[in-house]
C-alpha cells in the first residue's frame, strides 16, 4: 500500500474515532469543566503514546530536540479540545460534528499561508460544497435562520476552537523534524498536558472526583484513548503524506459518523432536510479526495491522492 493510500485510511479511522467523541462529550460536557476533562485526556494519552515509544525504543537521549514545538503544537490542539467540550455544552451533536466540517476551509487557507500548498479549483470547489453542508445542517434546515445568522453560542465557541485545529494540521509538517508520527504525537501530548496543567489548576484542585457521574469517566477515557492518543498519531501519520486540504476532508465523514452514534446510543436521528446537508458534506469529501496535482511545501508540483 502507497504513502498516501495509508495517510488515507488512517484519516478514515480518525473520522469514526473523533465522531464518538461528539456523542458522548454531549453527555458528559454538562458534569465537568472543560479543562478537566481535557487536561485528563491529554495526560492518560501521553502514558499511552510515553510506553508504546518506549516499547519502540524510541525513547533515547536526545530524542527530543526544540522542546518549544510541542510546546506550541500542545497549546494549540488543547485549546481545540477545550472550546469543543465547552461548546458541547449547548450544541447538540451532529451540529457541533457540522461545525468541525468547516475545519477544512480554515485547514485550506492555513496551508497556503504556513505551507504555500495550492488549493486547486476542485478543492476549492469540494470544500464549497461541503460547507454548504456544513451550514445546512448547523442552522437545522432554517432558511430564515440562515439569513438572519442565527447561529447557537456554542457552535460559535466550537467554531473557534476548528480553527486552531485548522493550524494545527500544517503546523505539524512544518515543525516536523523527521520524528516519527508516534514519537511526534507523544511530545506533542506533554506539551499540551504542561500547558494545561498550568491552564486548568483551579479545576483540578476544587473537583469533587468522588461526585463525577460514571459517563464523565467513560468520555475521559475514550476520548484520551480513542479520540486523543489514536487520534493524535492518525492525524500526524496522514499530515506527513497528504495535502493539509485532504488530509482534513475526512472531517466531511465525522457528522454520518455521528448520526449513527446518536442512533447507537438511542438518541435517534435527524429529521428531514437536516439529511440533505450530511448528504452534502458525504459528496465533497468525494470531490476532495480525486487524485490532482497541488502545490506542495517546497513550491513544485506534488501528488494529492
Amino acid at each position: 500500500m502507497s504513502d498516501a493510500r495509508r495517510g488515507h485510511a488512517a484519516m478514515l479511522l480518525f473520522s469514526m474515532l473523533v465522531a464518538g467523541s461528539f456523542s458522548l462529550g454531549s453527555i458528559a460536557a454538562p458534569s465537568v469543566d472543560p479543562e478537566l476533562v481535557t487536561v485528563l485526556r491529554f495526560a492518560i494519552a501521553a502514558g499511552i503514546l510515553g510506553g508504546l515509544c518506549a516499547l519502540r525504543g524510541e525513547l533515547k537521549v536526545g530524542s527530543f530536540t526544540a522542546v518549544w514545538r510541542y510546546l506550541l503544537l500542545g497549546a494549540v490542539f488543547a485549546t481545540y479540545f477545550v472550546l469543543m467540550f465547552e461548546g458541547l455544552k449547548t450544541a447538540p451533536p451532529v451540529s457541533a460534528a457540522a461545525v468541525f466540517t468547516l475545519t477544512p476551509v480554515v485547514t485550506a487557507f492555513a496551508s497556503f499561508i504556513i505551507l504555500r500548498q495550492i488549493t486547486t479549483w476542485r478543492i476549492a470547489f469540494g470544500l464549497t460544497v461541503g460547507a454548504i453542508g456544513a451550514l445546512w445542517v448547523i442552522f437545522r434546515a432554517d432558511w430564515q435562520a440562515f439569513l438572519g445568522f442565527h447561529i447557537g453560542t456554542g457552535e460559535m465557541i466550537y467554531f473557534w476552537g476548528c480553527v486552531c485545529h485548522a493550524i494545527y494540521i500544517p503546523l505539524v509538517r512544518l515543525l516536523n523534524r523527521g520524528e516519527s508520527a508516534l514519537l511526534f504525537s507523544f511530545g506533542t501530548t506533554c506539551g499540551g498536558t504542561l500547558v494545561l496543567l498550568v491552564w486548568s489548576m483551579n479545576s483540578i484542585v476544587s473537583t469533587n472526583y468522588a461526585e463525577l457521574p460514571i459517563i464523565v469517566w467513560i468520555t475521559i477515557l475514550y476520548v484520551a484513548v480513542f479520540a486523543t492518543a489514536a487520534t493524535f498519531v492518525l492525524t500526524q501519520f496522514a499530515s506527513l503524506r497528504l495535502p493539509g486540504a485532504k488530509v482534513m476532508a475526512y472531517t466531511y465523514l465525522i457528522p454520518s459518523w455521528v448520526i449513527l452514534w446518536e442512533i447507537a446510543l438511542g438518541n435517534g436521528a435527524p429529521k428531514g432536510l437536516i439529511l440533505v446537508g450530511v448528504m452534502l458534506t458525504v459528496l465533497a469529501l468525494g470531490i476532495l479526495l480525486k487524485h490532482e496535482e497541488t502545490g506542495g511545501r517546497d513550491g513544485r508540483l506534488s501528488n494529492a491522492y
